[in-house]
């Protein structure tokens, strides 16, 4: 079978859509070698997807140098048809809510849908993104042959906004990247914590710094809690503000640490020194974190809202996103009681089996089969 990815954000994206997208293509060429793999990108960033530019079964196909430069939009959403066509495929997989227009008919056509956030909560995104979104994920989900959805709550909020037929949704869960349940030795991972200068005792926190990840509710507990801090990773947006006058202004600067150097390879030791993870957002597509955290052997605490319950399972714990005071409570549960986070762990890392990248490309696979032909 000849397959093709819309992998801009394998090759343009450090983490998020890129992750799900170079995790998915990895899997599936080094569990079904037999098929011709093809990537259309935009261009190349940095040493992003090094491994699958590596890699001799996966054929990348880039624009001509100039419309690279001036016009890569246009190529990716309309002129990587003909490209398609040159290929000859028999899938066309569009990996980030998009699908380019005039693809060939002889082409079945699949779209990963990960999350409808800017129709669920608007006041989050402006105008002109909604609208933008809207037109391209709608249009989606209308040409597509099979639509994937990253979880059960994904899959109600297409087929609630989009009206798509339920009977087209294949919900076919993200897999964890194998690094995260690798074994690591506890001399190594001392090592890393005292060369990262990490507390002995920490929380974990990795996301966006934006609104929607709520990070603040975290901190706000923070200052009820002795003897722990929180580390936290990820982009900081304008919603980082809010949180940084917080901390200031209820002395919480020594508590909260925000390491800059924490690179992609080093992420899966940084969970596995945590004591625990924190995801407190108001609502996510599936939220890859828990499952990062699972995979690592720490427990989870999650916002008991949207998909995050599906990504953290029966061992994690709950708690309401608006509610400071509830999730400092929890966490005081778990950090005092080591037979509670034992117990967590160990269901953790049976829950998060389920999530394999075995698993996940064998799922992707049989749809391409079937859709196909």
């Amino acid at each position: 079978m000849r397959i093709g990815f819309d992998a801009k954000r394998a090759f343009m994206n450090s983490s998020g859509l890129g992750n799900y997208s170079r995790t998915l293509i990895s899997s599936l060429m080094e569990n079904f070698p037999g098929n011709d793999y093809f990537a259309f990108t935009p261009g190349i960033t940095g040493n992003l997807g090094k491994d699958l530019v590596a890699d001799k079964k996966l054929k990348i196909i880039l624009p001509p140098q100039l419309m690279r430069t001036f016009l890569s939009s246009w190529w990716r959403s309309s002129m990587v048809s003909e490209d398609i066509r040159a290929q000859n495929l028999d899938v066309y997989h569009g990996l980030s809510n998009e699908l380019p227009k005039r693809i060939p008919y002889s082409t079945r056509k699949i779209v990963t849908i990960h999350d409808l956030i800017f129709l669920r909560h608007p006041e989050w995104y402006p105008f002109i993104d909604r609208n933008t979104y809207y037109k391209k994920f709608r249009y989606a989900c209308k040409q597509a042959d099979a639509v994937v959805a990253v979880s059960r709550q994904t899959k109600d909020d297409i087929m609630y906004y989009f009206n798509t037929s339920e009977d087209k949704i294949y919900v076919i869960y993200q897999g964890c990247d194998k690094r995260f349940s690798q074994q690591v030795d506890d001399t190594s991972i001392e090592m890393f914590r005292r060369n990262k200068n990490l507390p002995e005792k920490y929380i974990l926190y990795v996301g966006t710094i934006e609104e929607r990840k709520n990070l603040l509710v975290l901190v706000q507990a923070m200052s009820g809690l002795n003897d722990v801090r929180l580390v936290v990773i990820g982009k900081k947006k304008k919603y980082f503000e809010k949180v940084n006058a917080f901390i200031n202004s209820n002395n919480l600067r020594d508590k909260i640490l925000f390491p800059a150097d924490v690179s992609s390879e080093e992420l899966p030791l940084l969970y596995k020194c945590a004591t625990a993870f924190i995801h407190p957002g108001f609502y996510e597509g599936f939220g890859i974190p828990i499952l990062e955290a699972l995979c690592s052997g720490i427990p989870v605490i999650a916002s008991a809202s949207s998909a995050l319950p599906e990504a953290g399972g029966p061992s994690s714990i709950y708690f309401n996103p608006n509610d400071p005071a509830e999730l400092a409570e929890k966490l005081k549960k778990v950090l005092g009681d080591r037979e509670l986070r034992e117990k967590m762990i160990r269901g953790g890392i049976l829950y998060s089996g389920g999530f394999s990248q075995e698993k996940t490309a064998g799922q992707m696979m049989e749809l391409y089969n079937k859709i196909a032909g």
